[in-house]
């Protein structure tokens, strides 16, 4: 069972996605993950020439009804919405100077793009604790 990461920190997700998975047709996976998937993300901006500036901001996956997926034997829907989450808390200020509402992001394994992103809400990015 999943327990949700605003469970184990004690603060909110620092912001929301509206998300879909590729279909591996386009160059996505085989299969959807499962809550608790560790792939990075990027956002456009992220992309310089054969470079990507990779971000360790996890998903925590929704499902129809706004609820934390809590079950990691199912897997995520190809498309919705997800909380996602800054890993190390010192990289915040570089997100919160960088990330804003209505910016397209990806789901990342390695250089693949396996899945879109929008970013729809900020919620705690700019409140939630910093590591010095």
């Amino acid at each position: 069972m999943w327990i949700p990461y605003e469970t184990r920190r004690n603060y909110p997700t620092d912001f929301v996605v509206r998300y879909r998975f590729f279909a591996a047709e386009e160059g996505g996976r085989k299969h959807l993950p499962f809550q608790g998937y560790r792939g990075d993300f990027a956002i456009e901006d992220d992309f310089k020439g054969s470079n990507i500036d990779l971000r360790m901001i996890h998903p925590e996956f929704e499902d129809e009804l706004g609820n934390i997926i809590t079950d990691t034997t199912i897997q995520v829907p190809k498309s919705g919405r997800a909380r996602m989450w800054v890993l190390f808390e010192e990289s915040r200020p570089r997100h919160r100077n960088t990330l804003k509402v209505g910016m397209k992001g990806y789901f990342m394994e390695g250089p693949k793009k396996v899945g879109e992103a929008e970013i729809i809400e900020i919620i705690g990015l700019n409140s939630n604790p910093i590591k010095e």
